[in-house]
């Protein structure tokens, strides 16, 4: 399994009920991917540097994840496909 870390943008203007049911729907889609979630932050909510879709703040998270390349693939399929995320980005991290 490889590591990565992502980082996804969910919007501000839901309810912080919903927020936090995004992001703990992320964290499901890797564990049902066979993967595991080594590290996980919430970095609250902050200005974005320009609007997206007409959302003017979103709520920032973190998470190290390991996962197979495929199931990196299906992450980004799913984060994509989830319109409460306004952006998101997976990168491989090194292998110490």
């Amino acid at each position: 399994m490889n590591k990565y870390e992502m980082m996804f943008i969910v919007k501000a203007t839901m309810e912080s009920d919903a927020v936090k049911a995004t992001a703990e729907n992320m964290k499901k889609v890797v564990t049902d991917l066979g993967g595991k979630v080594a590290e996980y932050k919430e970095l609250g909510e902050k200005k974005l540097a320009y609007p997206i879709k007409k959302e003017l703040n979103g709520y920032y998270f973190v998470m190290q994840i390991e996962v197979t390349k495929e199931a990196e693939a299906e992450l980004s399929r799913k984060a994509g496909l989830d319109e409460n995320i306004l952006r998101h980005l997976i990168v491989k991290l090194d292998e110490e």
